[in-house]
């Protein structure tokens, strides 16, 4: 039985997007030495003010400016790669992910520990890489 990949609501562009983000927040948030420099360097003339939430506010900011559907896929797509699913049960796992959609689902995201590496294993089940979109983020 061959199982036809799903059409995705979100490009994969835009989930390369969130990977990216998502690790730069996380790494920083590990690094409190790398923060202090981070501080040194946003101080700096020419960065606009820019603070250490910087890629978080933007971050949230990307999510909610998601439509409904692009927000439910990026939910689907964490929960495939954290392993709560799999492409033959997609539909199924979207709709729990549609019927939990609520005007939170930007913070629980970002809050949920390791959602650069999951949403890249999801992208990794359709075959695709962080790679593919690297030069376009």
């Amino acid at each position: 039985m061959t199982t036809t990949t799903p059409t995705l609501s979100i490009s994969p562009e835009k989930v390369a997007f969130v990977v990216t983000k998502i690790h730069k927040h996380e790494m920083e948030a590990a690094e409190p030495e790398l923060l202090a420099d981070l501080a040194d360097d946003d101080a700096a003339p020419g960065t606009g003010g820019r603070g250490l939430n910087t890629d978080r506010s933007e971050l949230v900011s990307f999510i909610r400016g998601l439509n409904v559907d692009e927000q439910i896929d990026l939910v689907t797509l964490m929960w495939l790669g954290r392993g709560d699913g799999s492409l033959d049960n997609w539909d199924e796992l979207r709709a729990q992910a549609a019927q939990a959609h609520n005007n939170r689902t930007a913070t629980y995201l970002i809050e949920t520990p390791m959602l650069g590496d999951y949403l890249e294993e999801a992208l990794a089940e359709f075959g695709l890489s962080l790679e593919d979109f690297e030069e376009g983020i």
